[in-house]
Order: structure tokens, then sequence, then C-alpha cells
């Protein structure tokens, strides 16, 4: 796949493309289905398929506090788009792009830069400046510029509509298969393990940081969890959140594995969610700190039936 960082890196080898624009978080079943389509089309047409994003996504350069939790990072959205898509407009969405009207939106960058021919989007889709732009206007527009339209199809499993905000929804509740079946995979979130302020170590439960590198988790909370590092896989317990006791800054995933003593510092590792535990809470000691991570670990350690030593 072919990654176009901004709209000033659109060359003339882009035009003539089937082309479809979303925020694609979480990459699920529901946008899956979308990207068939596109590929099916431009199969049929033998061009180029092309899908745009933004970054920021537009909710959270708006109302950045009240902007949906992300499922997926930006790098996991990139991996996982990548199988399934020629082409990837990332588009800076800042407030110069937000006072671009929905017409030039339509006629500067899909007939003009991308010389889109066929474009697939929901028929709810509002885009340009004000949200003014949606489907009868993008309708119109390809009457007059000579490309055609199509609505997406709407997925549906167990009686109900395949979205992010569902997905979100079912973790925030913990409904950890739910949500495996509405994404298509087992949620989990990944990244470079990073030097924390070692507390966890201290106290007995060295754990592994990541930096979540989105604006808010879909998840707070302490979890058990199975950690793939390296292709092997390991049960462990971990925290999402501020970390409270410890005065922290910012959103951070700490993972603690058990019977694993390996250095990990600046490997790869993936976390998967098996099942919530508890909340997050503040605690007025690090004994007693150290007290409900045993408690923790012991909880995880019977949700997934092993013997093993913290």
């Amino acid at each position: 796949m072919e990654l176009i960082r901004g709209i000033y890196n659109i060359s003339d080898t882009h035009k003539g493309c089937v082309v479809t624009i979303g925020n694609f978080d979480g990459v699920h079943l529901g946008h899956l289905s979308v990207l068939r389509q596109v590929k099916q089309k431009a199969e049929a047409l033998q061009l180029p398929s092309t899908v745009v994003v933004f970054e920021p996504q537009p909710a959270e350069f708006f109302a950045p506090v009240k902007a949906p939790a992300r499922l997926t990072r930006w790098r996991d959205k990139y991996q996982l788009l990548k199988q399934h898509v020629d082409r990837l407009l990332v588009i800076r969405f800042n407030a110069e792009f937000a006072q671009m009207t929905a017409e030039a939106f339509v006629q500067d960058i899909l007939v003009g830069k991308l010389g889109v021919r066929h474009l697939v989007v929901g028929d709810d889709f509002r885009f340009g400046k004000q949200r003014a732009g949606n489907f009868a206007l993008l309708q119109a527009a390809a009457e007059k510029n000579n490309f055609t339209l199509e609505d997406t199809h709407t997925h549906s499993l167990q009686g109900g509509r395949v979205s992010s905000t569902a997905i979100r929804q079912a973790l925030k509740q913990g409904e950890f298969n739910k949500a495996s079946i509405l994404l298509g995979r087992d949620y989990s979130m990944q990244g470079r393990v990073v030097h924390g302020q070692k507390k966890g170590r201290q106290i007995g439960f060295p754990t592994a940081n990541l930096l979540l590198g989105r604006k808010k988790s879909p998840l707070t909370g302490v979890f058990a969890v199975t950690v793939k590092v390296a292709g092997c896989i390991y049960y462990g317990v971990a925290n999402i959140g501020h970390r409270p006791t410890v005065a922290g800054q910012g959103e951070q995933l700490e993972v603690h594995l058990f019977d694993f003593s390996d250095n990990l510092y600046g490997q790869q590792i993936e976390v998967f969610f098996c099942k919530k535990l508890r909340s997050e809470q503040k605690f007025d000691s690090f004994a007693l700190l150290q007290q409900q991570i045993q408690i923790d670990s012991e909880q995880a350690k019977a949700f997934f039936g092993c013997q093993t030593s913290s």
C-alpha cells in the first residue's frame, strides 16, 4: 500500500481512482465491508483503490475533551488498512483545512487532485466547513464531474449495526467477546515498551510500560490479559489509567507478565484484554497497592486456570 502524507504530496500519478472517506477507527467488520465494495469497483474499473482519512480525527480537533476514545492508534490503523487498499491518503485536519468548504473539497481534492472516478461513502456522510456537505451535494457533484457515487452497505451482526460506537460500548462494559465479534479479531493494544518510574519493580511486580499514543483510551481499569512477545503468548495482569497512587501523568498501559523475567525494553508487544477485574483506584500506600496487585494477579490466574508464580 502506498501512503500519501498530506494533500501537497498528491501527484499527477495519483489521478484516477476509486475513493472512500472516513475515520476507519478500529477497522472493524463494517469497515471491511466498505473496503470490499471499494476493491470490487476498483478491480472492475482497473483503477487503484484509495482510502482518505484525517489526522487528527475531526471530532478530536473540534472537541478534544468530548471526542470518542480511539479504538486504534494511527500506526495500528495503517497496519490494518494496508492489507485491503492500494493507497492511503492522510489529510492533516487543522484550522485551515476546517475552513475548506464542501464544494472546494470536492472540486480541489476529489476531482482536481485525485481525479475520482467512483466514490463510496455513507448516505449520512457530512463534510466541509460547518459540515455543510452531504450525500445530496455529492450526487450533484458526481453528475457534474462525471464520477459515480455509491452508498456504503450497512453491515449488521446479531441484529445490530457494526460500528466503532458499538465496539467502544462493548469494551466499556467488559464484553470482550462481543467486541471481538464486531471487530472480526480480538481487541488488543500494542506498542514499544518504554522505561517507566519502576515503582512496580520496587514492590515485586515489575511492569512493561506502553505509551498509548491516542487522545484517550477506550479502556480504563485493571484487566486479565494475554501478551504476545516475540511470537510467544504469556498470561498477565494490566492496568490502564493515570496511576493515581504514584501521581502518574497521562494515560498509560502497564502490564505485569507471570513467569517472565527477560528484559522487554524497546521490544514491540501486543496486549489482548480478556476480563475486567476492577476499576482503577488510588491507594493510601505502596503496601496497600502491593496487596491489591497480588489479589488482581490471583484473580487473573484463576480466570486463565493457570498455576504460575508472580
